[in-house]
C-alpha cells in the first residue's frame, strides 16, 4: 500500500513567553485524536555547535538529480490540497530549484505543482539542515520546506514524526515552524508562527537538532525551540533518521482561501538544501 506524506498544522503551545496559535487546518491521522505538546523548558544557555557541511544539493547541474530526488506524482488525497504533482512542474534554473503551480486540469485537480523528496536516498538524524528559499505569495498557497521520519512505511503518520522546517500560506508575511508526532494514541505537535518582512525574497530557513532539542531559525534568528531531551513527552521518534521533502501545494486546510489564479503560473525557488553536522 503506497503511504500518503501529509502536511499541517492544527494548533500548538509554545515555550514560555511564546503564545498559542491555531489554524482551521487538520492533518491525515488514522487515529483521530490531536493534543497539543506540553514539555518542559529547554536549556536557556546551551551554547550552539560549530557545525561542518556533511551534504548538499546546490542545483547547479541542468536537472534535478535523481540519485538525490524522488518525484511523488499524482493527487495525493491529503488536507483538501487542490494540486496534481508531477514530475514536469520541477526544474533548474539559473542555479535554483524552481517549483511552478499552474492552472490547468490534470487528473481531475485543477492546479499542477511538484513535490519531491529525499527518502531512501538520503537521511539524516541531527544536525542543521537549511535551504535558501525564495517563496510565492498569493491566496491559496502553500510553499514547504520539511523532514519525516524514515521509518514511514513502518510505523505510519504519525509516529515516524515530522518537522516542519518552514511553511508559508497566503501572502501574508507569518512563517511557521512546528514539530509533529505521537504521544500515547493521538496526534502532537509542538511549534510557533514568526514574522519576516519579506516572505517573497530569499531567506535561510533552517533548523539546528540535536539529542536534546530541535531550533528553528530563519536568517540566523532563532524563533521557536523544541524540547526533546530524554524522549519528553515520548518524542523518541526524532532521535532517528529523517529525510528532506519540498513541495508546493496549492488550496487546502491550512491555506483556507480560494486560490489566487491571476497570480498563476508561481514559482518558488530554492537556492540549496545544505545538510551540517556538528563537530
Amino acid at each position: 500500500m503506497r503511504i500518503i506524506f501529509s502536511k499541517i498544522i492544527t494548533s500548538a503551545l509554545i515555550l514560555p513567553a511564546l503564545v498559542v496559535f491555531t489554524s482551521s487546518c487538520s492533518k491525515d491521522n488514522s487515529t483521530g485524536k490531536t493534543v497539543t505538546a506540553t514539555t518542559p523548558d529547554p536549556p536557556k544557555t546551551k551554547p550552539r555547535p560549530t557545525y561542518t557541511l556533511a551534504w548538499s544539493d546546490e542545483f547547479n547541474g541542468p536537472a534535478i538529480d535523481p540519485a538525490i530526488w524522488s518525484m511523488e506524482t499524482g493527487s495525493l488525497g491529503v488536507n483538501n490540497e487542490k494540486e496534481y504533482y508531477q514530475a514536469s512542474n520541477a526544474t533548474i534554473e539559473s542555479g535554483n530549484l524552481v517549483i511552478t503551480a499552474k492552472k490547468e486540469n490534470v487528473g481531475g485537480m485543477s492546479y499542477t505543482s511538484a513535490r519531491m523528496n529525499t527518502n531512501g536516498k538520503f537521511s539524516t538524524t541531527y544536525g542543521r539542515v537549511e535551504a535558501k528559499i525564495k517563496m510565492p505569495l498569493g491566496k491559496g498557497f502553500w510553499p514547504a520546506f520539511w523532514m519525516l521520519g524514515s521509518n514511514i512505511n513502518t510505523v505510519s503518520w504519525p509516529r515516524c514524526g515530522e518537522i516542519d522546517i518552514m511553511e508559508h500560506v497566503n501572502d501574508d508575511n507569518l512563517v511557521y515552524g512546528t514539530m509533529h508526532w505521537q504521544a500515547g494514541a493521538g496526534h502532537t505537535q509542538y511549534g510557533e508562527k514568526t514574522t519576516t518582512t519579506t516572505p517573497g525574497d530569499y531567506h535561510i530557513y533552517a533548523v539546528e537538532w540535536d539529542t536534546d532539542e530541535i531550533r528553528w531559525y530563519i536568517d540566523d534568528t532563532l524563533f521557536v525551540t523544541g524540547n526533546i531531551k530524554d524522549n519528553v513527552n515520548e518524542t523518541n521518534a526524532f532521535h532517528l533518521p529523517f529525510f528532506i521533502i519540498l513541495n508546493f501545494a496549492v488550496g487546502g486546510d491550512f491555506p483556507n482561501q480560494p486560490v489566487d489564479e491571476s497570480l498563476l503560473p508561481a514559482k518558488m525557488y530554492v537556492d540549496y538544501v545544505r545538510v551540517y553536522q556538528a563537530k
